[in-house]
């Protein structure tokens, strides 16, 4: 009982975040109110289709019976491989009995550790667990950013194998992968590529063989293409799904993906059906275009960007803003899901509109006109704020290190003075612990007035992490508060440059659960790293590097101070991928003077920009 009324609590939770979900009743397939299912073509009620799984469930029975290298399965599945990889024009195909055991199949079968993959960071979470199970290096690459991607894939130089996994359709936002850029980079950087064409079958290219297929390439004009995970259970009506690589690959995956190896075939009704849905595609009976004409109506009708494919999002932005949606489409015959975290991040909840070939011209049109009104009624109804009124604030930069004691403070004295040299500019250190005065050093250094600099939102006498310090007083460091104070600055003097320098390293924690590199990654703000130029650096300050891009934070430059290293100099450059690394020697006496001295011979460049004030 009290492992249920610990669910029952936590559910309850759930429920008033707006984001418990509950099973409801299907749409009818083919009905003209139907914009939910991924049934595109409706061949899940095609007669072709029906036929074929009723003949094979008297040929082979109702199941698979085992595996399939334990005697389960039948013909058919040899038949669906052959015809699949005609289709998609590969090498070869493996069969799977459902989509989310294909991609963790695949990923954990080509990936392990030593290796590195490269995941766009709003693919599906098949793709995200079986990158997961994997036990690769993962790192995850904003959406669809090749540049970053690139960045991503020059620092993983020295894995095993690099692959780079994405959907080529995005099952929330309906977008298209940049697969061309994407696999000239995986040609550049000795990489592979891996592609989740789940809404993109059926859909796009000849035949409906996918957004790859769209390009037009030859099989021999794709040698980083890994592999292809083409779902039965979108487009194609059924349920399944086929890897399509080469024939290495294919047994490769026969001998170690443990998600075919150790669960019973599928029906042979479902095999059949399969195969009967690509065959009705490459016939030319099905108008494949139909789903996106409709969805491009619809976009165009709401003012939306145009859609790669079938699905049209509209961002509502609040979960109770979706489900009001949700619920008054339901009133008038439509159904339309809402999408809530934590599929999705929060503040951005949606319909996820689905069109299909059987939505009539005036269902898409009546939709349109519905959600026009809707949309135009949800703000007031729940009283949401008006937008408001920009804001000018000062450009701020953050110093952040590898550890404590490695030259932060004198980093951000010598940034002040170069912000100083172009105008007005000021230092705020958040949390200070102990008994020294960073703010007061700092002041010092850059030849400042004494009290002219802000001081701490927080300071604790004992020398240690922000969140041991407090409590030793019994207090704490609120998060709130330190970002009142961040934007109250930046507000009060919009054309004054502002620095602000950690407490010590990167995972320093500010409270018991929350650390200084959490609050960058929600600050979001330009940073630059510090770390000491001798021994001991490389280690530190590339595990640094790497939790900073984990959360997709770039430095614009890394500063390594005290006595010259060459050798760790170049390292860090070229294993730990930052454009700028800039070396500040011990400066004798250190002040504005020396500071003037050094900038004069430096380009700082991004770190420059990042200091200019809004227009």
């Amino acid at each position: 009982m009290d492992l249920d009324r610990a669910l029952a609590e936590e559910m309850s939770r759930w429920e008033a975040a707006g984001l418990r979900r509950v099973l409801s009743p299907a749409s009818a397939p083919r009905d003209g109110g139907d914009f939910t299912s991924n049934d595109y073509h409706g061949l899940s009620v095609h007669p072709a289709v029906i036929d074929a799984a009723r003949e094979a469930l008297a040929e082979g029975g109702a199941g698979g019976r085992a595996s399939r290298l334990l005697g389960g399965g039948t013909r058919l599945e040899g038949e669906l491989e052959e015809l699949a990889a005609d289709w998609l024009g590969s090498e070869a195909a493996l069969f799977f009995p459902s989509g989310y055991q294909a991609n963790l199949g695949l990923l954990t079968a080509l990936a392990g550790p030593g290796d590195a993959l490269l995941s766009d960071e709003l693919n599906h979470s098949s793709l995200i667990d079986g990158a997961r199970l994997s036990r690769a290096r993962v790192r995850t690459f904003r959406h669809k950013d090749v540049e970053e991607l690139d960045r991503l894939l020059e620092g993983a130089a020295a894995a095993r194998r690099r692959l780079v996994v994405t959907e080529s359709v995005f099952s929330m936002d309906g977008d298209l992968a940049p697969l061309e850029k994407m696999h000239e980079l995986c040609e550049a950087r000795d990489a592979w590529l891996v592609v989740d064409e789940a809404h993109a079958a059926g859909l796009l290219g000849p035949e409906g063989s996918g957004a790859w297929g769209a390009l037009g390439r030859p099989r021999d004009s794709a040698p980083r293409l890994a592999a292809r995970v083409i779902t039965g259970g979108k487009a194609l009506g059924v349920c399944g799904a086929v890897v399509c690589g080469s024939r290495a690959l294919r047994e490769h995956l026969l001998n170690r993906a443990r998600q075919l190896m150790y669960t019973t075939a599928s029906s042979p009704a479902v095999v059949a059906a399969f195969s009967a849905s690509i065959e009705l595609l490459r016939g030319g009976e099905i108008e494949i275009e139909l789903p996106l004409e409709r969805a491009r109506a619809l976009a165009e009708a709401l003012d939306l960007p145009r859609p790669a494919a079938g699905i049209v999002p509209l961002v509502l932005g609040a979960e109770e803003a979706a489900m009001a949606a949700e619920r008054e489409l339901a009133s008038q015959g439509f159904s339309v899901r809402a999408v809530r975290p934590p599929t999705i991040p929060p503040g951005t909840s949606r319909l996820r509109i689905v069109c299909h070939a059987y939505n009539r011209t005036a269902d898409v049109a009546r939709l349109a006109a519905i959600l026009v009104d809707v949309r135009g009624r949800l703000p007031r109804a729940l009283g949401a704020a008006p937008e408001p009124a920009r804001v000018r604030r000062a450009p701020a930069l953050v110093v952040a290190g590898t550890d404590s004691g490695i030259g932060k403070t004198v980093i951000s004295a010598l940034l002040l003075r170069t912000a100083r040299r172009l105008g007005p500019g000021r230092y705020w250190k958040p949390v200070q612990t102990g008994d020294d005065s960073d703010t007061a050093e700092v002041a010092r250094l850059a030849e400042l007035p004494p009290g002219e600099l802000p001081p701490p939102a927080f300071h604790f006498a004992l020398p240690a992490s922000p969140h041991e310090a407090a409590a030793a007083e019994g207090a704490a460091v609120s998060i709130d508060s330190l970002e009142g104070e961040l934007e109250r600055l930046r507000r009060e003097q919009p054309d004054a440059p502002l620095l602000v320098e950690l407490a010590g390293g990167l995972q320093v924690p500010l409270t018991p659960d929350f650390t200084q590199i959490d609050w960058l990654a929600r600050l979001r703000l330009p940073l630059v790293l510090v770390a000491r130029s001798g021994l001991g650096t490389l280690n530190h300050t590339l595990l640094s590097l790497e939790a900073l891009r984990a959360r997709h934070l770039d430095p614009l430059a890394l500063f390594l101070v005290g006595p010259p290293h060459p050798s760790n100099r170049e390292t860090l450059r070229r294993l730990g991928g930052v454009e700028a690394v800039l070396q500040l020697p011990e400066l004798e006496p250190p002040g504005a003077a020396a500071f003037d001295r050094w900038l004069d011979a430096q380009d700082l460049g991004a770190v420059l920009d990042a200091l200019a004030p809004e227009p």
